[in-house]
Parts: structure tokens; C-alpha cells; sequence
């Protein structure tokens, strides 16, 4: 199996390269995971810097000392994908969340479509996001992703139109697509922004606005897939067809 991944906020090593994982990580790593002498943990900040380690000792219930064996930085993928994702109701927002970053998706957006269900305002919403952010860490250390997904803010259909209008290529998955996403002409590089819209679907008004900003409407299938799984599979899609899962 790969090293577990545990994140840290810096890569600061006591002398003889030793590092101290301790709080709440530390005790993952001695009480749940009782990691021992010898094993190998990967230390990372979420945000492509990693350190391969081997554990020295564990002490107590929460502190795991560990020699810093190799340290690296992984560079961004590209293209990089970006999914704007409608809000689904209940918990399917962390599911899909989850699911795609353990795909390999960049960056995350919610949106608040017209037609969604759940509306994320105030100290509401933010307890929401701070859920799909705190998803996307746990879901990013289980894949043993060292570079985690940004979960931006909340974005309206016009901020989404103005990101759609930067990508180098933009696709909403409705099911008035003429062309299949697995069709699609895709950059070599560059950013890709995919909008999955909500359990009610994409408004034509969104639609339209979308198609103005340049992101043309794309089937993924012959079937009609949930607003927290359509997300996944087209990721999967595009990182198979794009080469980063070659």
C-alpha cells in the first residue's frame, strides 16, 4: 500500500531531519492509524509541497516523531479542471465533493443556480463550505493527494459566466448537447471549466448566458446522471482523455 498522507502547515525539521507530527494529526496517525518504527508517512501542506518520511517513535497518543527522509514539491497538473457545481441538497454537496477529489479535479465551485433547492446564505452557507473544504482535505489525504483541490466561494451564474469566458474550454453537461463530452476537442493545456447543474437542471436563461461566455452544452451520456455524480464521471472523462491518466 502507499504511505498514508497526514498535512502540515511547514516543513521545519529539529536537527538529524526529525520532525514531530502532533494534535489532532498526530493522534490519527499513533491512536487511529498506530503507525510503528520503520513504517513510511507522507507529510504535505495541501498544496503540492510533500516530505517522505520514516517513522523514528511514537510517543503517547498524539505525537509522532518521524525522520524527513526526501522532500519535494509537486508541480500543478495541466490542463487543470475546474468543476462549478451546483448545490445539491442534503449531504450529496460533500459527496460529490469527496468523489471528485478523489478523481484528480483542481478546483471546486459552488454555485447557486435558480433552480437549486438549497440556498447557501448566511452563517448557513458558510457552515456549508467550511463542510465541502473540510471534505476536500480528508478526501485529498485518503487519495494520497499532495496537492489538494481548491473549494472556492459561493458563485453566482454571472461570476460563473466570467469564469467560463477565461477557460480555454468550457462545457455545461445538459442534455440538449448535440456533442458528447467524449467527443469534445480538448486543449493540451490551460484550463478546462465543466458546470453541472442542480436536480432542476440549467435554466435556459443560465444556459444562455453560459453559451455567451463561450461554454457550449455537452451530453455526457445516454443516461441522465444525479447532480452529485455527473460531476465525477465527466472529471474521470476529461483526466482520461486530457493524459493525465496515462
Amino acid at each position: 500500500m502507499t504511505a498514508p498522507v497526514f498535512v502540515v502547515e511547514h516543513f521545519d525539521a529539529a536537527g538529524a531531519g526529525q520532525y514531530v507530527l502532533d494534535g489532532p494529526e498526530g493522534r490519527h496517525a499513533v491512536s487511529v492509524k498506530r503507525l510503528r518504527p520503520g513504517e513510511t508517512v507522507v507529510l504535505t501542506d495541501g498544496a503540492g509541497r510533500w516530505a517522505e518520511c520514516e517513522v523514528v517513535a511514537a510517543e503517547g497518543k498524539d505525537r509522532l516523531v518521524v525522520h524527513m527522509t526526501r522532500v519535494g514539491e509537486q508541480p500543478p497538473e495541466s490542463p487543470r479542471i475546474t468543476v462549478v457545481q451546483a448545490l445539491p441538497k442534503g449531504d450529496r454537496g460533500e459527496l460529490a465533493v469527496e468523489t471528485m477529489t478523489e478523481t484528480g479535479v483542481d478546483a471546486i465551485v459552488p454555485w447557486a443556480a435558480s433552480r437549486c433547492i438549497t440556498q447557501w446564505k448566511g452563517d448557513r452557507g458558510l457552515k456549508a463550505l467550511g463542510k465541502w473544504r473540510a471534505t476536500a482535505r480528508e478526501a485529498g489525504k485518503q487519495s494520497r493527494r499532495v496537492r489538494f483541490p481548491e473549494v472556492a466561494d459561493a458563485a453566482t451564474s454571472r461570476q460563473v459566466a466570467a469564469l467560463l469566458a477565461e477557460a480555454d474550454f468550457a462545457a455545461v453537461l445538459h442534455e440538449s448537447g448535440e456533442e458528447t463530452l467524449a467527443t469534445a476537442q480538448l486543449p493540451a493545456d490551460g484550463e478546462i471549466v465543466l458546470v453541472v447543474g442542480p436536480e432542476g437542471g440549467v435554466s435556459p436563461e443560465e444556459l444562455a448566458l453560459f453559451e455567451e461566455a463561450g461554454a457550449k452544452a455537452y451530453r455526457l451520456g445516454p443516461t441522465v446522471l444525479r447532480t452529485s455524480t455527473a460531476g465525477t464521471a465527466a472529471a474521470a472523462l476529461l483526466l482520461g482523455r486530457s493524459g493525465r491518466w496515462s
